[in-house]
């Protein structure tokens, strides 16, 4: 008994001691701020602002935003997109009309406007910022892995 309650007490400091130690170095994304503290904010970047649709990654991607929201209102009251991205604004703005499936409700019921459950652009679509990535990335998008050929490669 007493030779477990040595070996649970060793266990638990060795445990206390490598989280403190984490603590000091635990990510190159935090820097040199231990995870107990808040770091500084990293600087704001200007969003990309053209008119060039970004390429889709993977099927059923939501479209991103190639051009700055900034100032945007997007509330309960208010939907900036759609004074260009409405069904009814397209032929003068020349901007992509919201896709069909924005129109139908929870029971799959069209709407004659823009369903509340999508009128909140920026939960699914988001601007795009030029910066460099913090980590590596070995993301590979859908087509190339098609490419590759493979089972279920073929089209």
């Amino acid at each position: 008994m007493a030779h477990n309650l040595k070996l649970i007490s060793a266990a638990v400091l060795a445990a206390a001691f490598s989280t403190v130690v984490m603590a000091q170095t635990f990510s190159a994304l935090r820097g040199a701020t231990p995870l107990n503290q808040v770091g500084p904010a990293p600087p704001m970047t200007p969003q990309q602002n053209s008119s060039v649709r970004e390429p889709r990654n993977y099927p059923e991607q939501p479209p991103v935003i190639p051009h700055s929201i900034e100032g945007y209102e997007i509330s309960t009251n208010a939907n900036k997109c759609l004074s260009c991205h409405a069904r009814t604004r397209v032929r003068e703005s020349q901007a992509p009309m919201v896709s069909i499936t924005h129109f139908t409700d929870r029971d799959g019921q069209f709407l004659a406007s823009v369903s509340p459950r999508r009128f909140f652009c920026t939960k699914c679509h988001v601007p795009q910022h030029n910066v460099q990535a913090p980590i590596e990335n070995d993301f590979v998008d859908i087509d190339s892995l098609l490419k590759r050929g493979g089972a279920g490669g073929q089209r």
